[in-house]
Parts: structure tokens; C-alpha cells; sequence
């Protein structure tokens, strides 16, 4: 009998905040219902870093993953690659088609954002920073092998700066670039049909909060929720 070699799952990190879990499980029903091939879906939950992610939360830190992220590599054991993702996000897209963009040349790809927000807040009252890079490590494919200098140790002292803006790295000849629709900031880029979007990234707060409840494309958000929470009756074939 002819054997096939199996396919690996797609390593997915996704950002965990205890405050509106929801949004992630939104997020990884968009990824897994989608999708074409085995995924596994890693919830970054703060808690379960006791003892390897030694920092204090600062102000400017809006997330409970905003640092655990770059422990990515470090969970995968710096092999093959992986994928991290905020979790105010939602794919129309099967995720497939990013993972075959990852090119052995880079250490990370993402999409390269000239996002400058003009607002001081955002959600749940969040200090809204503007940075070099910014929302560029909201979505990260990850060369693990190539990303040895995310040590937990280096992780837990690095400044916001250092790690957001890939100053780990040896230069920014290492970041590679996705296509734009795997990063679209809603609210902040031109609109365009939803069927042009690959990954709705609701930044400033989605339809889940009262402030934001009428954003951009919260019926697509609305309707994956739906989608979700959904039960079918009917019997397995």
C-alpha cells in the first residue's frame, strides 16, 4: 500500500486578552473554518508565561500579549515556521494561501503598514502610540530558526521599540513582505469590497464594544460570531 507523507498543521499563535475572550475565539473560528488544511491553534494567555515572560505590564502596553508574541519562536522550539496574529482579526481567506507565501530568504514576513494614527485613545480607553512600524508585528510569519535572538531572557528586558520595530534583527534586509490584504487596517484603509480582504483587523475596537459598535465591517464580524455560536442538528456522513 502507497504511503503519503501527512501534512503538518499550520502552527497559529493568537493573542489572548482575558478582557474580551471572545474576540479570539471569533478570530480562530475565521482560521479554522476556512482553512484547507490541519491547523493548530495556540491561545497566547499571560498567565501560562509565569516564570518565562518576566516583565511588567507598562502603560503603553494595550494587549496582554503585546511582548508574549515574540515568544513565538521560542514555543516552537526555533524550527520551521509559525504564524502570529493579533485577535481582533477575522480571515475570509483560506489561510493556506499565506502559508505559501513564507520564503526561506527572511527571518520574519509581514505587511509593511505606513500607519500613523492621528487619535490619543483607542480601545477600552488604551493609549494609542505612534511608532516606526507600526502594526507591522501584528501579523507575523515567523522563520523560526532565524529568530534565535527571542530568547525569553532578551524578550522579558527588550524595550516595546526593540522588539515591535525587529531591532533583534541584523537588519531590516531580513523582513520580507506579504500582500496588504492580510493585514487591513478597518477604519484606517481606503474601503474596498470584503471579498479584496484576506484579514480584517479591527485595531481601533470592533463591533464587540459599545464606542466601536458601528465600525467598518462589523457585519462581517457580527455574522462570524454567528457562525460560531451556531449548532447543526444535522447527522454526520
Amino acid at each position: 500500500m502507497k504511503t503519503t507523507t501527512p501534512t503538518l498543521p499550520v502552527r497559529v499563535f493568537i493573542g489572548y486578552d482575558r478582557r474580551v475572550p471572545v474576540i479570539f475565539h471569533v478570530m480562530a473560528h475565521s482560521i479554522a473554518s476556512r482553512s484547507s488544511v490541519p491547523v493548530a491553534l495556540t491561545p497566547l494567555v499571560l498567565p501560562h508565561f509565569d516564570g518565562v515572560l518576566n516583565r511588567e505590564i507598562n502603560e503603553n502596553q494595550s494587549t496582554e500579549f503585546s511582548f508574549s508574541r515574540f515568544l513565538v519562536p521560542y514555543l516552537s522550539g526555533y524550527e520551521g515556521w509559525s504564524l502570529f496574529t493579533d485577535n481582533d482579526m477575522i480571515f475570509l481567506d483560506d489561510i493556506a494561501n499565506l502559508w505559501k507565501l513564507r520564503d526561506d530568504r527572511y527571518a520574519v514576513q509581514v505587511v509593511k503598514h505606513h500607519h500613523e494614527p492621528a487619535e490619543s485613545t483607542k480601545f477600552l480607553g488604551e493609549r494609542q502610540t505612534s511608532y516606526e512600524k507600526k502594526n507591522w508585528s501584528s501579523v507575523i510569519l515567523f522563520n523560526n530558526a532565524k529568530c534565535r535572538a527571542l530568547t525569553p531572557e532578551y524578550v522579558s528586558t527588550a524595550t516595546g521599540l526593540q522588539l515591535h520595530q525587529f531591532k533583534w534583527l541584523d537588519g531590516d534586509h531580513e523582513i520580507g513582505e506579504i500582500p496588504h490584504r492580510w493585514n487591513y487596517l478597518v477604519d484606517y484603509d481606503p474601503e474596498v469590497p470584503a471579498d479584496e480582504v484576506s484579514n480584517l483587523h479591527y485595531t481601533s475596537g470592533g463591533p464587540y464594544f459599545a464606542e466601536t459598535r458601528n465600525c467598518g465591517y462589523a457585519e462581517e464580524w457580527l455574522a462570524e460570531r454567528e457562525a460560531m455560536l451556531a449548532v447543526n442538528a444535522k447527522k454526520l456522513k
